[in-house]
């Protein structure tokens, strides 16, 4: 069973970082599809970013690309989201999400997401 653990997340100003990790324990294949999304109180949860396990693919959504960063350490089984310009619209439930797949960029569906952290806050105040 694939169990992921976040840390970081936290209080920040507008123009400020934060550092996310995920490590994952119980993974059995090598190609897995690993990101971040995010949930903000009343909208629904949306994707971030992703990264195959295998390949070091990453994709971001629009509103984070150039501000975030998607890296990982797979000797350790941990992905980490380096978090710079934050702006108050980035405040939400960070959630750390896995699926096997070898076409990691498909598919930013929540559903097709088989594997969650337990979620860390990230607060930005203007």
């Amino acid at each position: 069973q694939v169990q992921l653990v976040e840390s970081g997340g936290g209080s920040v100003q507008a123009g400020g970082s934060l550092r996310l990790s995920c490590a994952a324990y119980g993974y059995t294949y090598t190609s897995y599809c690993t990101g971040w999304f995010r949930q903000a109180p009343g909208k629904e949860r949306e994707g971030v970013t992703l990264v195959s396990t295998a390949g070091g693919h990453t994709y971001y959504v629009d509103s984070v690309k150039g501000r975030f960063t998607i890296s990982q350490d797979n000797a350790k089984n941990t992905v980490y989201l380096q978090m710079n310009s934050l702006k108050p619209e980035d405040s939400a439930m960070y959630y750390c999400a896995a699926r096997y797949s070898t076409r990691c960029g498909s598919s930013w569906s929540p559903e097709d997401f088989a594997y969650w952290g337990q979620g860390t806050q990230v607060t930005v105040s203007s």
